[in-house]
C-alpha cells in the first residue's frame, strides 16, 4: 500500500499523520528533534535523525530511509520551508523512490527568496507592503522616516534559527542601524530588508491555503489568522478559522498560475485598512494538514466558513499576554474559543501527543524559542 513520509514532526507533521492515519495510509515520521508526530498511534514508523538543516544531508537521509524500510513510491510531506527547498532541488533525484508533491526549484526559487516573490507580485499587479532592500549601512538613509517598519531576511532559514524571531520591529534611527548590522552580520548584506509594518492585529491577518495542481486548486480555503505566537511577527498561528474572500483566492491563483505551481502551499496576506488593500506577505511551499496526493482521483473542494482551529498550547500564553497588554479583551477570548473545530496535538482518540508536547515546552522554548 502507499503511504506517506512526514518529515518534521511538531503539530503541523501531527496533523498530517492523523490525518492520514485515520485513512489507513501507513506515516513514517522522519525528525530531528523530539517531536509528537511519532508518538501518535498513526505513526507506523518513527525515525530520529542526527539534522535536517542541511539540504542535500536531508535529501540523502530521506533516500537512505526509503531504501532501508523499502518506502517505494510512498508521497513526500515537507513540513518546513528548508525541507521543501531541499526537495525542489533534489527532486529528480528523490523521484527515483518517491512520490514527490513539491514543485521543481524553477518554480520553488519563486517562494525561497522573498526579493523574487515581491518582484512578481508587484509585476502581476498584487498588492505587497513598501520594502527596501539593503546592500550597506549607506542604504539605511533611503528608509524615510515614518517608523514603525518591519527588518526581515529575504531568505528567513538562517535569521529564524540564529534570532529565534520571524521579523523585528524598528522604531526609530537608532534602532535601524543597530538591528540591520546585528541583522546583517548573521544572514549578509544583501539580504536584509525594511519594510513597511502594517498597522492592525490578527483580524487583519488572513492566508489562502491549497493543493494546487494543472493551474488550478484541487482543495483549497481561505482563513483569518486571528492570533499568532508570537503576537506581532508569528512565526505560527495559534487560532485559524475558514471564512470566505474570494478575491483571496484571485490574487493567490494568479500568482500560483504564473510560476506554474504544483503541491501544497500557503499564501500570507495582511489587510492594511489605510489604503483598502490585501497585501501579500509571504509564500510557503510546505504543508500545515491534510490533502489528498496517493494517485486517487479526488473532486475540487473549497473548505465550509466557519471552521475553527486553535493551539492551546501557544493560544493561551500568547491570549494573556495581549490581554495584560491591553491589546485583547478577556471576555472577547473566551467567546472566542467557544465550540472551536480543532485542537493541533490534543485528541481523545490519540492523546499521547498532546500530554507529551506539554512536558516538552522547555525544550522547544530553549530549541526554537517555542
Amino acid at each position: 500500500m502507499i503511504g506517506a513520509v512526514v518529515v518534521g514532526g511538531d503539530y503541523q507533521g501531527l496533523g498530517v499523520v492523523r490525518s492520514l492515519g485515520r485513512r489507513k495510509v501507513p506515516v513514517c515520521v522522519i525528525d530531528d528533534e523530539r517531536s509528537i508526530a511519532r508518538l501518535s498511534r498513526y505513526a507506523t514508523h518513527a525515525i530520529t535523525v542526527k539534522s535536517l538543516r542541511d539540504q542535500g544531508q536531508t535529501v540523502d537521509t530521506v533516500l537512505d530511509i526509503g531504501r532501508r524500510l523499502g518506502l517505494q513510491g510512498w508521497v513526500l510531506y515537507p513540513t518546513r520551508d528548508e525541507t521543501a527547498a531541499a526537495f525542489a532541488r533534489y527532486r529528480s533525484m528523490l523521484t527515483k523512490c518517491y512520490r514527490v508533491p513539491t514543485p521543481e526549484w524553477e518554480t520553488m526559487q519563486w517562494l525561497w527568496d522573498k526579493r523574487n516573490t515581491y518582484r512578481l507580485a508587484n509585476e502581476l499587479g498584487i498588492p505587497t507592503p513598501r520594502t527596501w532592500y539593503l546592500q550597506g549601512a549607506g542604504d539605511l538613509e533611503q528608509i524615510p522616516d515614518d517608523f514603525p517598519f518591519a527588518l526581515k531576511p529575504a531568505i528567513k532559514e538562517r535569521f529564524i534559527y540564529a534570532m529565534r524571531a520571524k521579523a523585528w520591529r524598528v522604531n526609530d534611527r537608532t534602532q535601524l542601524r543597530d538591528l540591520f548590522r546585528r541583522a546583517a552580520a548573521h544572514v549578509g548584506l544583501g539580504e536584509v530588508m525594511i519594510q513597511d509594518l502594517i498597522p492592525g492585529d490578527g483580524q487583519q491577518q488572513f492566508a489562502y491555503c491549497a493543493f494546487f495542481k494543472g493551474d488550478h486548486a484541487v482543495g483549497s480555503m481561505v482563513v483569518r489568522r486571528s492570533r499568532q505566537h508570537p503576537a506581532e511577527f508569528g512565526r505560527a498561528s495559534t487560532f485559524v478559522e475558514t471564512i470566505e474572500l474570494p478575491w483571496l483566492e484571485t490574487l493567490s491563483e494568479r500568482f500560483l498560475r504564473a510560476i506554474n505551481y504544483y503541491g501544497l502551499v500557503e499564501l500570507e496576506y495582511k489587510f492594511d485598512r489605510r489604503d483598502g488593500q490585501y497585501k501579500l506577505l509571504d509564500v510557503n511551499g510546505r504543508t500545515w494538514g491534510y490533502h489528498n496526493q496517493l494517485g486517487e482521483p479526488l473532486l475540487p473542494c473549497r473548505a465550509r466558513p466557519g471552521v475553527r482551529w486553535v493551539r492551546l498550547v501557544t493560544d493561551v500564553p500568547t491570549a494573556v499576554l495581549e490581554i495584560f497588554r491591553g491589546h485583547l479583551n478577556w471576555r472577547a477570548y473566551l467567546r472566542s474559543l467557544r465550540g472551536f473545530n480543532v485542537e493541533s496535538a490534543f485528541s481523545l482518540e490519540d492523546p499521547l501527543p498532546g500530554l507529551v508536547e506539554l512536558a516538552l515546552i522547555p525544550y522547544l522554548a530553549s530549541k526554537r524559542g517555542f
